[in-house]
């Protein structure tokens, strides 16, 4: 087109055009959230505007039905504005438009909410924990990216990133269906755009995904946002959910507002570098000093790892606007929440409640890893008599991993080896609903269950057993169904290794029976058939757990029952076999005289007496 021959209210209009254009991209630089939606319960929303002096620009919002400015907020830092808003029930769909000094306009998008709402996580799912990193690299493409701070890809080196993407997973949904498991937890996908950093002599790259650069972005090597989207709807249209892996407590150190902060204290401020005590025990204490409960909570996680103020309202307003929009952006269904006892309790119940007001039937547990029954209990609803309560419906479950290890691995006594899970578990009172621990045998930052058990094949699907089939909602471990194995020696890199088959290059495809040995296809079948019988199972899904006292030589039985239908498990966690007579489980038996045992598809037509051989259960489905 030919400029010098347009109308000239055509040239003023072009003229207008590019210098709105031209002025919204100087003007604001970044925004969180990056939209919203209306009929969000709370109407109010603190949208985070970003650009350099910002705040010497006089802002209004352009008049939009339902939606009214409150208050524009000016901070420390100029180049920031924190706009307070409120949209009504009349508000709808569109463009809010924000006028600098009357003239220049930013569109900030209200969109429709589709009623969407997260189908609820019960004791009938079976979760599975992958590293996208080290689990399939589905588009070696987005590998690395020149400018980024980490610019390495190098599966030779341990600490390196690997290639992994959000690709690699969508190309293997088959196989998690056919593997049995419900849901998929990811370790975090948002964008890590961090160096390699020096931890105990080795360069490291954040590949696994806790230092959190830009909330608002999946991170480009794994896929990108676009990418997070696809694999959610795939997974969705195989019936498999999604958990979100979330961190509230720190961000990377080049995460984006560090680089040019807002107010001073958006970070917990030490005057030289102070990390966490890691200790729980001081939030806890009734006697404990303030200095140790601050170095608990304030503390950095690592120099790397800087401690957001959670009781600065901005920072909290920051964080649980994001929460709310990830999960209605990316239809997520499940929340697991990092490192939860490091974070400011009070501000943890706050975005718990401003989750489950919007998505009440979604479930949150958190990480609290720590050395007692009743301190994992109170950092989620419990029953427990204390001045604070935590709202958080669930948590990761420790104590029975604990408890679990040393059923295995100790010999049965008062308080040792099978006696310690049934204690663990006699505990159960302490929660207020135990069914929503998130049980496990291992995990990205644990040695691997099949070595820890001494790579016992006995004792390894004894643990499974009973990780399938007791209260709550079983987790596995990436790798675990085909013997994957190390301890964290020298790093916790030795049992984050690829999986095979998850690269073009690889020799060999576990992700097919015809690449797994003979031993890794019956580990395979075993969880495969635990996984399925659980996934049909009434009396897993939503039935009581009733356990038996330990007795004999290591003998632990217990019952999982809902109406008429009735599991019995009953293990024997000594070197010899024994039989037992079953007259003490009268009152679950109920004058069944019959099962089947699922494992080995037997029938059983005599429960009177039951032989178990060494390490080993018996699943019993009663007749």
């Amino acid at each position: 087109m030919k400029l010098k021959n347009c109308p000239r209210h055509i040239l003023a209009l072009i003229f207008l055009v590019l210098c709105t254009h031209f002025s919204k991209a100087q003007i604001v630089e970044k925004v969180a959230p990056t939209n919203w939606w209306v009929g969000m319960k709370n109407p109010k929303l603190q949208v985070l505007l970003y650009g350099k002096n910002i705040a010497s620009k006089a802002l209004n919002l352009q008049k939009y039905k339902g939606v009214k400015l409150l208050k524009v907020n000016k901070v420390e830092n100029l180049n920031y504005l924190f706009v307070d808003l409120e949209i009504s029930k009349k508000a709808k769909p569109g463009k809010l438009r924000f006028l600098f000094d009357k003239q220049i306009v930013y569109e900030f998008e209200l969109m429709a909410r589709d009623g969407w709402q997260p189908a609820p996580m019960t004791q009938a799912d079976l979760v599975y924990l992958l590293m996208p990193d080290r689990f399939s690299n589905g588009d070696p493409s987005n590998d690395k990216f020149r400018n980024m701070a980490d610019t390495v890809s190098d599966r030779t080196n341990p600490w390196a990133r690997h290639g992994g993407d959000l690709q690699g997973v969508i190309n293997h949904l088959n196989y998690f269906n056919e593997l049995g498991v419900t849901s998929l937890w990811l370790n975090p996908v948002i964008e890590n755009d961090q160096s390699m950093t020096d931890e105990g002599g080795n360069m490291r790259s954040a590949y696994h995904g806790y230092g959190f650069t830009d909330h608002y972005k999946v991170d480009a090597r794994f896929g990108g946002n676009a990418k997070y989207k696809e694999l959610i709807g795939k997974a969705h249209s195989k019936e498999l959910k999604i958990i979100q892996d979330a961190v509230y407590n720190h961000v990377g150190i080049n995460h984006w507002t560090l680089k040019d902060m807002p107010m001073k204290d958006w970070l917990n401020q030490w005057d030289t570098y102070t990390g966490t005590n890691f200790k729980d025990q001081a939030i806890i204490d009734p006697h404990a000093s303030q200095y140790d409960r601050n170095l608990t909570q304030n503390g950095w996680f690592m120099p790397f790892l800087p401690d957001l103020n959670q009781n600065n309202s901005y920072v909290a307003n920051y964080l649980i606007q994001h929460a709310l929009w990830t999960v209605e952006y990316f239809k997520i269904d499940a929340w697991r929440i990092d490192t939860y006892f490091y974070n400011d309790l009070p501000f943890m119940n706050k975005c718990n409640a401003a989750i489950l007001a919007e998505y009440p039937q979604m479930h949150i547990f958190g990480e609290s890893w720590v050395n007692s029954v009743a301190n994992q209990a109170y950092f989620m609803e419990n029953n427990i008599n204390t001045g604070f309560k935590c709202n958080l419906p669930g948590n990761v479950d420790f104590q029975v991993y604990f408890a679990i290890n040393a059923a295995l691995n100790e010999k049965f006594g008062w308080n040792e080896g099978v006696s310690k899970l049934y204690q663990t578990l006699a505990l159960d009172y302490l929660y207020k609903d135990p069914n929503k621990l998130v049980t496990f045998v291992d995990n990205h930052d644990l040695d691997r269950y099949f070595s820890v058990i001494g790579e016992d094949m006995r004792k390894f699907k004894l643990g499974l057993t009973w990780l399938m089939t007791m209260r709550g909602i079983p987790q596995l471990y990436y790798g675990t169904e085909i013997l994957m194995k190390n301890f964290k020696n020298p790093t916790d890199a030795e049992v984050r290794k690829d999986f095979p088959g998850g690269w073009d290059e690889d020799k060999v495809n576990k992700f097919t029976s015809e690449g797994r040995t003979e031993e890794e296809q019956n580990v395979f079948a075993f969880v495969q058939k635990l996984a399925k019988f659980r996934k049909n199972s009434k009396a897993i899904a939503k039935g009581e757990f009733t356990q038996f006292m330990p007795f004999d030589d290591g003998i632990y039985a217990y019952f999982r029952h809902y109406g008429d239908e009735v599991v019995m498990v009953v293990s024997n966690t000594s070197e010899k076999s024994q039989t037992i007579e079953t007259a003490r489980f009268a009152e679950m038996l109920k004058g069944k005289t019959s099962g089947k045992e699922i494992i080995s598809g037997k029938e059983i037509t005599d429960l009177s007496k039951l032989t178990i051989e060494p390490y080993a259960a018996l699943l019993i489905e009663l007749k």
